[in-house]
Order: C-alpha cells, then structure tokens, then sequence
C-alpha cells in the first residue's frame, strides 16, 4: 500500500500519495495511519516532510488528528469541509529553516557592533513576553519584535525589512497556523523567552560566534518543538 519516494521529493508529493489512498479508498473512514516515524520510514523521507505533509491534509479536510491518539482518516467529512491546497504556501520546516540560516548570520553581525541602547530595546521586549506567555498572540508579537529588533542593530532597513517578511511567513502559512495550534502555549514560549536571553546575553557581549550560535539553537529548538511526536507512537500498531 506505501512504496518508497525518491529522496528528492518533498512533503507536497508525500501528501498527494497519502491522498490518493484515501480517495481510492485503500484507506478508509476512520482508519489511524501508521506512526509517523512508520510512513517516513515507507516512503522514503525524513519526519518533518511526513509531519508537513499531515499537516497539509488536516489543513484539506482529509484526516484529524488527535492528540495523544493520532491520525485517523477524515474521508466521511471531507465533502463539506474540504478546502483546497495552497500552492504557494511554504511548509513550516522550510520556513523555519530558512530563518535559521538567515537570522544566525545576522546575530552574528548584530553583535558585532551592538551598543547599550539596542541592547536595553531587547531587554524590553523580553521583559515584556516574559509576562505575556499565557496570551498566544502577544507573544508571538514580541516574538517577532525581537528578531527584528536584532536586525535594527545593524542598520539595513531592507534587511530588516526581509526578516519581518520571512517572520510572517509563519501567519500567511495556514500549514504553520495548524501546527502551532497544537505545539504553542506558556510552555514554549517559556522556552522561546529563556533562549532569546541567550542570544542577548551573547550580542551584549559582542561575541559574534557565541551569537550566532545562540540564534542556531534557538531556531533548532524551535523546530524540535514543532516536531514532537502527536502521540500516536505511545499506542500499539494496529
């Protein structure tokens, strides 16, 4: 029923097999797929393009998830709440690393020449989602007032510009909207304030590397969060 994908096919492809199964009927109305870890492994790719590609279908009307449970086949439902794919949309992996790549290099030139006034701005902004993590939308406000106070440092307002930009990637994405939905709360953005810290404590310093490796962990651990497990790996295989 799965067969394996050439490793350069991404979680669009992966979505369209699975897909196809439940249109042709091989997967059926209420049947949970197999563990995530169990697709990845059949169809050739990595967990995250299975965790994206999930996430598209939900997103569709194909499956539910649920967590601590797992993924079960929506095809009952599909005809009333079935939306259409977003071909332009990015997965919430890309996007991230993406953002990893980008705003590491740019920690590293911020602290370079970061001076007390910018670095009393990012003391605020963390001060204020410290006390802001039980309201979601506030902090992921000051979230993104964060990293893009971090390319003010330098000064290039395209730059800037470009970070606000590949940030808000994550509000267009209604795939990243879904998966946040299930992995963002108090907790993580705990962990979000407790790494910005890090980042800070390394641009105030003025050590570049230190900063740059902050903000790679940061964005790592980002993406780690988003790539816990639903749950359905705690029951047997049916």
């Amino acid at each position: 029923m799965f067969v394996a994908l050439e490793p350069r096919r991404l979680y669009r492809l992966v979505a369209e097999r699975i897909r196809l199964l439940i249109e042709t009927g091989e997967l059926v109305d209420g049947q949970r797929l197999p563990a995530e870890r169990d697709l990845a492994e059949r169809f050739g790719v990595s967990r995250p393009t299975v965790r994206e590609a999930l996430i598209v279908l939900e997103v569709e009307g194909h499956i539910h998830i649920r967590m601590g449970s797992g993924v079960y086949v929506n095809a009952a439902g599909r005809p009333q709440e079935q939306v259409s794919p977003v071909p332009d949309a990015h997965g919430p992996f890309e996007i991230l690393q993406a953002r990893c790549i980008i705003e590491s290099a740019i920690a590293e030139e911020a602290a370079r020449i970061a001076g007390p006034d910018a670095i009393a701005r990012l003391d605020d902004i963390i001060e204020r989602m410290a006390n802001s993590v039980d309201n979601s939308p506030q902090a992921l406000h000051l979230d993104r007032a964060f990293h893009t106070a971090i390319a003010d440092i330098i000064g290039n307002s395209a730059l800037n510009r470009f970070t606000g930009l590949i940030y808000d990637e994550r509000s267009l994405s209604p795939y990243f909207q879904k998966l946040a939905s299930y992995f963002e709360g108090p907790h993580s953005w705990n962990l979000a304030v407790d790494e910005h810290r890090v980042v800070r404590d390394a641009i105030a310093a003025n050590n570049p590397e230190g900063a740059r490796e902050a903000m790679r962990q940061h964005l790592t651990l980002s993406q780690k969060r988003f790539s816990e497990s639903f749950g359905e790996e705690t029951i047997g295989e049916e």
